[in-house]
């Protein structure tokens, strides 16, 4: 089965203001992620809606799949590349500051073979499941 996959790399917000929201997105369809996240009023719901709408995008084109029939198969947020900046501290000592960058990797996979393996599966275990009915002949 095939997948389609949408990299976003140093995005420049820490990867800790993203998860905040990915944990509400994670589990929803991609179609009603895209909805959740459009309401939301801080940078990284607009950044995530972004990545969320480029990833359906490149699974039309790729899969010749609709939106409705995409589920998220991974979404993950990790660290990227960090600035390292210096602030004057007390008696001149340099102060560090870390501006942080993320990548953010979509997964996505059509739902209706796998709704159709478990059916498959299923089956599978019903028939083997079903005892043989063995007849016993009386013989007198």
């Amino acid at each position: 089965m095939k997948d389609s996959r949408t990299y976003l790399k140093n995005i420049t917000i820490p990867p800790k203001k993203l998860r905040f929201y990915l944990k509400s997105v994670k589990n929803m369809s991609p179609v009603s992620a895209m909805e959740h996240l459009l309401y939301g009023h801080q940078r990284a719901t607009d950044i995530l809606y972004q990545a969320v709408k480029s990833a359906i995008n490149n699974a039309k084109n790729t899969l010749k799949v609709t939106e409705d029939l995409l589920k998220f198969k991974a979404f993950t947020i990790e660290e990227g590349l960090k600035l390292k900046r210096y602030r004057p501290g007390s008696r001149g000592t340099p102060k560090p500051i870390m501006r942080r960058k993320s990548h953010i990797k979509i997964i996505l996979t059509k739902t209706i073979e796998d709704k159709i393996e478990k059916r498959v599966k299923e089956t599978d275990k019903a028939t083997r499941l079903k005892p043989e009915l063995k007849v016993k002949k009386n013989i007198k």
